[in-house]
């Protein structure tokens, strides 16, 4: 994207940074563990690669299809392409490939693995909902996650929790099947086994429950970068903080179980689609609270010369 639109913020840059370091060492610490265990820790990567390479390969599909999306053309969504033509052309990136979602539920998304393979898409609800000046707020910070390529970035921070998983389904099972060990084996060694494995099993499901934690904060750091490149880029915004506030507000009309349908998605989504009452996206959050968006925003408009609403 363009730099000279986009200012970078370091202190997200640091937290992000920051954020990628525990994971990495989280990494270190899970694979000496298995080398030492004597589990087979290659066979884990590579099925770990496995599954990130395809999420990460076939992001586009994967999401237009999750979320009953359709590529549409500059005839079938003239306004739609309108507003991202023009985005593309200020931040002077490819235009991606422009889709709509026929829901109800106000939102945005983009993926793809590069800004030559992505796809913005919005939904008939967020289209019938927002004016021009909105839609551009919100489609400028999709864009600006295909611009820094954010699609690689949580692939590759997911993959400790992917590696960690799977050793601990592979562990629980061998253990459910009858171990490692086999008749063979004296008591002893059976036991001191058995005991190594759940081990290893313990030690992977906090591995990944505090690499799922970093990585939720990881996106969390990512929606308040693409919020403030989205308003940088544009120059309003105001914009883009009306549009927060609307999706908010209408969501609540939104029937809770279509929410409920929508909550794995939010990871992708401009905001997410959280259901009321318990919900563990509630408690796991992909996005930073809407009040700390608009606090940043407010504090743009400030930078900008612009009055703060």
């Amino acid at each position: 994207m363009s730099t000279s639109r986009i200012r970078p913020d370091h202190n997200l840059t640091a937290r992000m940074t920051l954020t990628i370091f525990m994971i990495g060492a989280l990494y270190v610490g899970v694979m000496a563990a298995l080398i030492a265990s004597g589990i087979n820790a290659g066979a884990v990567i590579v099925i770990a690669l496995i599954v990130l390479f395809c999420q990460y390969w076939f992001s586009d599909r994967i999401a237009l299809y999750a979320m009953h999306g359709r590529v549409v053309t500059p005839e079938e969504a003239p306004e739609l392409h309108g507003v991202v033509d023009r985005l593309c052309a200020l931040a002077d990136m490819p235009k991606p490939k422009v889709a709509i979602a026929d829901t109800d539920i106000p939102n945005a998304f983009a993926t793809g693995r590069s800004p030559n393979r992505a796809v913005v898409c919005a939904t008939s609800g967020i289209l019938r909902r927002l004016d021009t000046d909105e839609l551009e707020g919100v489609l400028s910070h999709e864009l600006s996650h295909v611009a820094h390529r954010d699609v690689a970035v949580m692939t590759v921070a997911s993959f400790l929790g992917v590696a960690a998983g799977l050793v601990t389904r592979f562990m629980f099972y061998s253990e459910m099947f009858g171990g490692f060990g086999g008749g063979n084996r004296n008591n002893n060694n059976q036991d001191n086994t058995a005991m190594m494995a759940f081990a290893v099993m313990m030690v992977s499901m906090v591995v990944y429950a505090l690499s799922f934690l970093l990585t939720r904060a990881l996106s969390r750091y990512r929606e308040l970068a693409a919020d403030r490149s989205g308003a940088i880029l544009t120059g309003r915004p105001s914009s883009l903080a009306s549009a927060l506030q609307k999706v908010t507000g209408d969501m609540a009309r939104i029937p809770t179980n279509d929410l409920r349908h929508a909550e794995p998605f939010n990871a992708f989504f401009f905001t997410p689609a959280l259901a009321q009452g318990f919900s563990i996206s509630s408690l796991f959050a992909t996005h930073p609270p809407l009040s700390k968006r608009l606090e940043q925003l407010a504090k743009i408009s400030a930078e900008l010369g612009q009055p703060v609403a």
